[in-house]
């Protein structure tokens, strides 16, 4: 193996995006989640320095994207098929000029949706790079990469059995490594409460330079997360990375206790993304959102940090990263 997954603040070809279009999944929040990930689309193609490539699932979505963004330089609107937008977890991940795929089975069989065990081949075929298909099945929102070969990830996630039954960590391990160039792995344990993705650790942790993991720290009274987040920074503040070099743990506010129709939904500053120019982060209290904003300006003094609205997105299950999936230059 001689190639490590880029680091996402790494220089990108495109920035992969997918757009919501079936009604009869986003139902009453189809508009609103539309013009979110429209305003992201801009901010990505704009102050972003990114070319976006805005993938759409169904010909009403396309008509859609059209009419709000045909007419943005740098963003294409490329129609395919998907069951639902998150590329994250559907798509390819991008690591030694090829497109590195994996089965996928709807988080556990959760949401078991036509064409989402398609789209890496689609984005693969559209970037005109090999698609390399893995047999094991693994979501981009569950590893997080510093660009040198180490893999955060949780072991809620990654271990569970609706996912790769029998796994260990030293299987895992080993099935990352061949296939995504790992190093070390580090394992952070649950994720956030009502996630249906059993514990992306792109809601929980996120490299955001080299040897530096940011983590939410919680913010009011009540937030559901708080054990969570205190547990993934002590498991961190223990660790070196592959190059041997201690980590260094950032405290970013939570948006502390949003509320959904049954308790408390997965919203997390932790689903930013890192442009070529900017770092889009999704905001869904005001105050903990200016202070996210502001904590990750102290982190990324060389690119734009921007607070969009992803309230109506996130009632699909996500935000930012998840719908999102970065093409590297190189």
């Amino acid at each position: 193996m001689t190639f490590t997954v880029p680091a996402e603040w790494a220089p990108h070809k495109a920035m992969w995006l997918g757009f919501p279009s079936h009604a009869d999944l986003w139902q009453a929040d189809l508009d609103e989640a539309q013009a979110e990930v429209a305003a992201l689309a801009r901010a990505l193609a704009g102050p972003g320095g990114e070319r976006v490539r805005l993938m759409t699932g169904h010909p009403d979505g396309e008509a859609a994207a059209r009419r709000l963004l045909g007419e943005v330089a740098n963003i294409e609107i490329v129609p395919g098929r998907f069951g639902d937008i998150w590329l994250r977890d559907t798509g390819p991940i991008f690591a030694g000029g090829k497109a590195q795929g994996f089965r996928f089975n709807g988080w556990g069989g959760k949401y078991d949706l036509p064409h989402d065990d398609e789209v890496a081949a689609q984005i693969a075929e559209a970037s005109g790079v090999e698609l390399v298909q893995h047999d094991f099945i693994l979501e981009g929102g569950a590893v997080d990469h510093d660009g040198a070969g180490t893999v955060l990830t949780t072991g809620q996630c990654l271990l569970n059995a609706n996912r790769n039954p029998g796994w260990d960590d030293a299987r895992a391990e080993a099935a990352l490594a061949r296939s995504l160039g790992a190093k070390k792995v580090i394992w952070l344990g649950e994720g956030l409460q009502n996630d249906h993705t059993d514990g992306h650790v792109d809601n929980l942790a996120r490299f955001v330079a080299p040897g530096v993991v940011a983590v939410p720290v919680a913010w009011g009274r009540g937030d559901p997360n708080a054990a969570a987040y205190d547990d993934a920074a002590r498991r961190l503040a223990h660790q070196t990375d592959a190059q041997g070099q201690a980590i260094k743990v950032v405290r970013i506010p939570s948006p502390g206790f949003v509320e959904g129709e049954d308790g408390p939904i997965p919203a997390s500053h932790m689903n930013f993304l890192i442009a070529n120019e900017a770092v889009i982060v999704p905001i869904y209290e005001e105050r903990p959102g200016e202070l996210a904003v502001q904590s990750l300006e102290q982190l990324f003094p060389d690119r734009k940090v921007i607070g969009l609205p992803s309230i109506a997105i996130l009632t699909g299950g996500g935000s930012f990263h998840c719908i999102t999936q970065q093409e590297p230059a190189a």
